[in-house]
């Protein structure tokens, strides 16, 4: 055979091996590049809602979907930031949000979505799922198989050596490990975005962990955000229970909050969950989760989350507040700080570029929030991080609701008040059958509407008054004809009435 043959044939050759290598290989370069254009401002909002088509990931199982009971009503037109009113619909802009959905009391009362998402979009997490992961800590606690004191290496002796070894459980869940992180997502040569590339490229996170071996501080001594600390929580997680966190997450959460999709995990190329930030929820269903949080674990008289462990991680324990944000932490949750005031208890979840889950027990409020925010890390328009703006928007709003709650009790006291007392002083019964629950939710429901469009849409047209002619004629045609209703105007109803009226409502 000639030479110029051989060569010939070596070329052919090569390029036979490269195009089976190519091939081989085409899912990984796509995925890279999609890792490296994900947050590109034409593709960043398409690609929050479909990262199932760019990385390796895990179908989770669910239950009956069971919806939200709905109440919606008319929301703020401002919010008061910093004692500024600033209009709502521009902070939501600013934020570039993509979802808001608002539970209070248990019920949806408002849901919007911007930007060209829709209602049933798996939309990514990032860090929000961190606090998902802690949740799952709860029942190991419980049943003993985990005790948070311990060092690391009890449960995961593959970490001796590392600079994880020394450091505690709960060390770990309060990101006070100690462990030396670049948590830059603008740098391209930082960790986080080094650990990024071995999850697109489909390595294993588990190996990723044991590369770590510098300490920046002692542990326990100075908090400091760590994300692949929650990788390594749900590392000892999955050791001690045996089962993988997809299944964690599928018998505590899929199998009980009634989601109405079901979601997903990105994976490492193990099947390993990527617990730091790889969920993909409904906006609906991430505010389950909160409202699990918010009711202390219980979901419809069942304890899925024990009591105790959600008032422990969702309460600060970190030794500083972060150096911006001011915020403390507790076990993968967020506290803002100080804790005082109307608001005091609130807690949060948030992922990078504007993800949220915000609780405020004390408002019956939940809050869930997506966004494709690219300015997340920098100073806003007034002068605030952007953690700080969400979270003075969402208190505002919590305030808001707060308050329209309470008026919606005082006119359920004093419209049931007005009933009793009609049928005390004056010849009217209450027809068998009737049910004065009903009376008094549909006269409440009637002047909180009028109160609605007053306040939150400008319909001054309108009047209260004319409301409370509206319940006073349906306490009417309840009542009939027994009642000389010519008293009951709102200037001739008798004196005796009046006192009776006041007597009930101070006595509640």
């Amino acid at each position: 055979m000639s030479l110029m043959k051989k060569i010939g044939i070596g070329i052919l050759l090569l390029f036979l091996a490269a195009g089976i290598l190519i091939a081989l290989n085409w899912t990984t370069i796509n995925r890279l590049k999609t890792v490296n254009t994900l947050f590109d401002e034409d593709k960043i909002v398409t690609n929050f809602s479909s990262m199932d088509s760019a990385f390796l990931h895990h179908d989770l199982k669910i239950g009956t979907p069971e919806p939200w009971e709905e109440d919606i009503r008319p929301i703020p037109e401002t919010v008061t930031i910093q004692g500024e009113a600033l209009q709502l619909s521009d902070v939501l802009k600013e934020l570039d949000t993509t979802a808001l959905v608002i539970i209070q009391d248990g019920k949806l009362i408002h849901e919007s979505y911007y930007l060209g998402t829709e209602k049933d979009d798996l939309r990514i997490s990032w860090s929000v799922a961190k606090s998902f992961m802690s949740g799952l800590y709860g029942q190991a606690i419980e049943d003993g198989l985990m005790d948070i004191s311990k060092p690391i290496e009890v449960y995961l002796p593959e970490l001796i050596g590392t600079a994880y070894e020394g450091a505690t459980v709960a060390n770990i869940l309060n990101m006070t490990s100690g462990v030396r992180f670049n948590e830059d997502y603008m740098d391209p040569k930082s960790d986080i975005n080094d650990m990024g590339r071995v999850l697109g490229l489909g390595g294993s996170m588990d190996k990723y962990t044991e590369t770590l071996t510098e300490r920046h501080y002692e542990p326990g001594t100075v908090w400091q955000y760590v994300s692949i600390d929650t990788h390594v929580a749900a590392m000892a997680l999955r050791k001690v229970t045996g089962k993988s966190l997809h299944q964690l997450w599928e018998e505590t959460y899929g199998d009980n909050l009634g989601m109405g999709k079901a979601p997903y995990y990105m994976t490492d190329g193990y099947d390993v969950a990527f617990a730091l930030g790889g969920l993909n929820l409904r906006t609906r269903d991430y505010a389950k989760f909160g409202q699990l949080f918010l009711q202390g674990g219980e979901w419809k008289g069942e304890q899925i989350v024990p009591a105790d462990w959600v008032a422990d991680s969702t309460t600060n324990h970190s030794p500083n507040v972060h150096p911006i944000r001011g915020t403390g932490y507790g076990y993968q949750w967020w506290v803002p700080m100080p804790q005082e005031g109307p608001n005091k208890g609130d807690f949060f979840a948030v992922g990078i570029y504007g993800q949220y889950i915000y609780v405020n027990p004390s408002a019956n409020i939940v809050i869930a929030k997506n966004a494709a925010d690219r300015e997340f890390t920098q100073t806003q328009s007034n002068g605030q991080h952007s953690v700080n703006l969400n979270i003075d928007m969402f208190r505002s709003l919590a305030d808001e609701f707060r308050k329209r709650s309470q008026t919606k009790k005082s006119l359920e006291v004093s419209t049931r008040c007005l009933i009793s007392t009609t049928v005390k002083l004056t010849p009217a019964t209450i027809p068998e059958g009737t049910d004065v629950d009903v009376m008094v939710n549909e006269a409440v429901k009637t002047l909180m509407r009028t109160m609605d469009a007053i306040k939150y849409e400008g319909d001054h047209n309108f009047r209260f008054q004319e409301a409370q002619s509206e319940v006073l004629d349906d306490l009417k045609n309840i009542f009939g004809g027994e009642v000389d209703w010519k008293n009951f105007g709102s200037e001739e109803i008798t004196q005796e009435l009046r006192e009776e009226v006041k007597m009930c409502i101070a006595n509640g």
